[in-house]
């Protein structure tokens, strides 16, 4: 249900081509918050501009469609954003494996932590580069709002956060005989 969201919040910020907004879900929302593959994109589109909730703005070469969020899009969208989220079942691999730390002998489970530090490093450094980038984009009306930058934020904070636990997890294990 939430992809249709996603679709609308992504044609909030301007009219899209279904290719477009397959690049936009593959950089950025793929990794933190919605999965979607452009097999499920494409029939979600039409979908929406079937209930009314985008037009297509453009046609292009090669039956190209550009997608714009209409108002009674704008409005869904907004009614969705208000309304409180489901209640979802949690299926956190990571997490899983973090719990069940314990059954690998003391050498494993520094090299699941470290590498779990150098990817929650290299995810900090990659988030602080988009969200320069979007602050370095005085263009959009919204400004430092475009592009998700608050959930780009959360992110970061999230990295550091995990930066710290594994530090701290990897110093507890070096601390237990």
């Amino acid at each position: 249900m939430s992809l249709r969201y996603a679709l609308l919040g992504l044609l909030e910020d301007g009219p899209a081509s279904g290719y477009t907004l397959t690049g936009r879900f593959d950089r950025s929302l793929r990794r933190f918050a919605w999965s979607a593959q452009q097999s499920h994109i494409y029939p979600e589109l039409n979908r929406l501009a079937t209930e009314g909730l985008i037009e297509v703005a453009e046609e292009g070469p090669r039956g190209r469609r550009t997608y714009a969020l209409t108002d009674s899009g704008r409005t869904a969208l907004r009614t969705w954003l208000l309304s409180e989220p489901k209640p979802h079942a949690v299926r956190d691999e990571r997490m899983l494996r973090i719990m069940l730390i314990s059954a690998l002998d003391p050498p494993e489970a520094r090299a699941q932590l470290e590498k779990h530090l150098s990817e929650a490093l290299i995810s900090l450094d990659e988030l602080r580069t988009w969200a320069a980038a979007a602050d370095a984009d005085t263009t959009h009306p919204r400004g430092g709002l475009r592009y998700g930058r608050l959930a780009l934020e959360l992110g970061i904070h999230q990295n550091e956060a995990t930066i710290s636990w594994a530090r701290w997890a990897l110093t507890r294990l070096d601390e237990t005989p």
